[in-house]
């Protein structure tokens, strides 16, 4: 083998192992901000570094700096004591958007760190008005060019880390570091056809080098490595002088040299060989890593997508079509928090060989990560060719799983996306898929679910929300209505009931049903139910101030916020805040979230007695809670359901039914409300026979805050 194929085996040796480190050194960085960005938004309390510290969760202090800057680029928190309280100027990447990772270089101390930053999301908070700040994780640039050998790479070679815009953030050649250079890396990789696989000459700084370029895959930095060729050939050269001396005082044994050099050649070129064949051996199993996954070594992402487009292309050139199967295992996160990861792996493992089985030969079944798959099945064109296979993938994934020792129940939901008819690219179709089988799960799970174009303009309206409820408190589009309730006997209102309603800017008014899930499930619900409770006591306060007399407010309480630990704090809170009166306000609880924890719910209670406010048990009539354990909790109204009170208007077994519901109300000793009066003979039934207070749109339909005040006039 030829000195430069050599020197070049080698550039492409060391390039993959620095690659490598360079990347997993920056994931670790990248992985570092995204868990303190993360807490800092999700934390009521603001030592995040040291919570985090404490539970181990960070590098450690002596390579990596950690530190939290606001908006106005003061340090609030970091690891290092000493930069507490400076300044930092926001990297230049804050234009872009409202995520991006920066990379920067700052001196310190008389040694170069490089500082990688990453923004902390706008958190909603009602003294928040501007974004939190960013995450910045410094460390000394020596730490990248740290693995440079000298006996691999020379005095002259060298090992940098280039930004995208060509500027060195740190270089090393022989024992000199360096960084704030220019390279002009388009021109290189111009200058060849493949400069990330395929070592390439350059004249840099007056040192000709076998030089390899390679950008980081998700970060804007790319690795540079370099052979000196005056170095890698002097060493031949050197030997080449040796042999000749050798040769010339040794020609008297010219034969028995010969015959040495001859066994010599021979033994170099057997090594040689097995060095090949062990690098392509290495090779091959470069390539499968990279194309399979670690777990399953089923095909990965990466080579999916690849599987894909070449289907694409093929079937656009004869005509063929094909199916996408998105697949997601049902109940999969309980088995692997409650039996562990080891657990969760080893059912993915069996999941993998069941698909594997279930589908034909010529079809592809890949994992896309945690537990999600993905089938290729060529050549199918009818929704009845994928059923049968999609029946059967769902018989598989049924059959109990042995894990840890314990028999296992899953299922699987399956999304269908067809090539032509529900996509033309890879994205669209895998995104169909990914619709089909969202749907699949919001009916129950354990199903299959094809395309069509009506499931995909509700999943823009999904996604419309979920992206505007991001906005809404800061933007203010969350707005209270209230409903009166009135008193039969004497005509007059008793108290108010506030509605939250969204202002949507595109979609209109919204009700709660149609956008309180999502919200529980991106974590707003708490934030919103506090701004309800808050700005419906201000507005009690309000009314008060302007002359009306003191009514009650009642607010509804979803289970998400009941359940959470800062709830009666967050009730304590608005209290004090709007000053009003804990006897005028009522928390709506429904019958339903009795059932789900009665001891925790018995303890909420009676924290929330304490503060001398009232408990509505809203809905009742609807749920199965038991009647002992209702008349042992602190229960001030039960309000009875609007199903009920539909009833009233019905036959005489449906009145007789409803009347039943409110009698056992009353004698629980409790007060009783009707709710969703709508129509004149349910009040005049309640009139005559309950004399219950309700409201409803027989009585008024909700109103804004003004519009109350002038009806109440």
């Amino acid at each position: 083998m030829s000195i430069e194929r050599q020197a070049k085996l080698s550039v492409g040796e060391i390039t993959d192992t620095y690659e490598a480190r360079m990347v997993r050194a920056l994931r670790e960085i990248d992985t570092t901000l995204k868990l303190v960005r993360f807490t800092a938004n999700s934390s009521d309390h603001s030592r995040v570094l040291s919570a985090l510290n404490e539970q181990r969760l960070l590098p450690p202090a002596l390579l990596f700096t950690i530190s939290i800057v606001d908006a106005q680029g003061t340090i609030i928190e970091t690891t290092d004591p000493g930069l507490l309280g400076q300044r930092q100027a926001p990297p230049s990447q804050a234009m872009l958007g409202d995520d991006y990772l920066a990379v920067g270089e700052k001196d310190v101390h008389q040694a170069k760190q490089l500082t990688f930053t990453r923004p902390l999301r706008p958190k909603v908070a009602p003294d928040q008005e501007e974004g939190a700040g960013w995450v910045v994780v410094a460390i000394d640039a020596n730490y990248f060019v740290s693995s440079y050998e000298v006996r691999s790479l020379g005095q002259q070679g060298m090992l940098a880390l280039v930004g995208a815009d060509g500027l060195v953030r740190v270089r090393r050649s022989g024992d000199t570091i360096y960084s704030g250079e220019l390279m002009d890396m388009r021109t290189w990789k111009g200058s060849s056809l493949d400069a990330v696989s395929v070592p390439f000459m350059t004249q840099w700084q007056g040192v000709e080098r076998y030089t390899l370029l390679r950008q980081l895959y998700d970060f804007p930095l790319s690795i540079v490595v370099g052979l000196s060729t005056q170095e890698q050939l002097a060493a031949a050269q050197q030997l080449a002088r040796k042999y000749w001396h050798r040769a010339g005082w040794a020609s008297g044994l010219l034969l028995i040299i010969l015959a040495l050099l001859g066994l010599l050649s021979w033994k170099l070129q057997r090594a040689q060989q097995r060095v090949m064949e062990e690098r392509v051996l290495h090779a091959q199993q470069v390539e499968h890593l990279a194309f399979h996954d670690t777990l399953t070594d089923l095909p990965n992402r990466a080579f999916l997508s690849h599987l894909i487009t070449q289907a694409v292309k093929l079937g656009g050139r004869h005509s063929e079509s094909f199916a996408l199967l998105f697949l997601d295992l049902d109940r999969f996160k309980l088995i692997n928090d409650t039996l562990g990861h080891d657990a969760g792996d080893h059912l993915l493992q069996q999941a993998a060989r069941r698909l594997t089985s279930s589908v034909r030969e010529s079809d592809v079944v890949a994992r896309l990560g945690g537990d999600e798959f993905v089938i290729l099945l060529s050549k199918v064109s009818r929704r009845e060719q994928i059923e049968p296979i999609a029946q059967k993938i769902l018989s598989a994934v049924r059959e109990p799983f042995m894990v840890a020792g314990q028999e296992c129940h899953v299922s699987v939901s399956v999304g269908v996306s067809l090539y032509p008819f529900d996509g033309l690219d890879e994205q669209t179709l895998m995104k169909s898929a990914d619709m089909a089988m969202y749907q699949a799960k919001q009916l129950g799970k354990n199903t299959v679910q094809f395309y069509t174009d009506e499931l995909s303009a509700e999943m823009d309206v999904r996604l419309t929300l979920e992206s505007g409820l991001h906005r809404a408190l800061a933007g203010h589009e969350f707005r209270l209505f209230f409903q009166s309730k009135h008193d039969v006997e004497v005509g007059s209102t008793l108290g108010m009931e506030a509605l939250l309603r969204w202002q949507h800017p595109a979609l209109g008014l919204l009700e709660p049903a149609q956008f309180m899930a999502l919200a529980e499930e991106s974590g707003l619900a708490m934030p919103i139910g506090q701004w309800v409770l808050e700005n419906a006591c201000r507005q009690n306060m309000l009314w008060q101030q302007e002359g009306f007399p003191a009514l009650t407010m009642a607010v509804k309480i979803s289970a998400r916020q009941f359940y959470d630990n800062s709830f009666v704090e967050s009730i304590k809170e608005a209290l004090v805040t709007t000053g009003m009166d804990p006897r005028l306000l009522e928390l709506e609880i429904t019958e339903s979230m009795l059932l789900q924890n009665v001891q925790r719910t018995a303890s909420i209670f009676a924290e929330i007695k304490k503060l001398g406010v009232k408990i509505v048990i809203d809905d009742f009539g609807t749920g199965y809670s038991s009647l002992s354990d209702l008349n042992a909790l602190p229960v001030d109204t039960l309000k009875v359901s609007s199903s009920l009170v539909k009833r009233l208007s019905g036959t005489r077994r449906d009145q007789q039914l409803s009347s039943s519901v409110i009698e056992l109300g009353k004698r629980l000793g409790m007060q009783v409300f009707a709710k969703g009066v709508a129509s004149h003979e349910q009040s005049h039934f309640i009139g005559s026979h309950s004399s219950l207070p309700f409201h409803g749109f027989y009585s008024n339909r909700p109103l804004s805050a003004e519009e109350s005040c002038q009806r109440e006039k």
